[in-house]
């Protein structure tokens, strides 16, 4: 009778072991914290130093609501820019988020805008449609950055985006 106690008494502590190794690492692993010194405003004037891009103007209020199927007081601040004329697809906007819980939220609404100018564009300008299709959705921390650009594909607007942030 003892013999068979030996290897259970063996299973349970090995059982143990692996358990409070998983849920310790699990437990210590954080995100870090990043932060930034820029507004969503100053981030979007600042990238736009950096490629060529069609006349943009700023996306307030209820057009934000209507075009990006979001409340903006789930945010905290935003810059959205928009092509003044509905011939180019390049859009660009940078988005800081109340509460991180609502970051999926933010996701599906911006995903939805970018399905929105794909379908606009889908059988009226074909070249636009692709570069719609190749948008970019970044997310740091509390802050989304969405991009359609035909200068995107080099990466500089991500890589600008990316600079304003240092960990804490």
């Amino acid at each position: 009778m003892k013999k068979w106690h030996f290897p259970i008494v063996i299973a349970v502590i090995l059982a143990i072991a692996l358990s409070a190794c998983s849920s310790s690492s699990d437990k210590g692993r954080t995100e870090p914290q990043l932060e930034t010194t820029k507004t969503a405003q100053e981030m979007t004037t600042d990238m736009l130093t950096k490629v060529e891009s069609p006349r943009l103007i700023p996306l307030e209020g209820d057009m934000v609501k209507d075009m990006y199927h979001l409340d903006p007081a789930l945010l905290d601040q935003y810059s959205i820019l928009t092509p003044m004329i509905n011939l180019k697809t390049d859009e660009i906007a940078v988005l800081k988020v109340k509460d991180a819980k609502d970051l999926p939220t933010i996701e599906a609404a911006v995903k939805q805008r970018a399905v929105d100018i794909q379908k606009t564009f889908e059988h009226y300008l074909p070249d636009q449609y692709e570069n719609a299709k190749n948008y970019k959705l970044v997310t740091k921390g509390n802050y989304i950055l969405f991009v359609i650009s035909d200068a995107e594909p080099s990466g500089k607007l991500e890589a600008a985006f990316n600079s304003y942030f240092t960990a804490k």
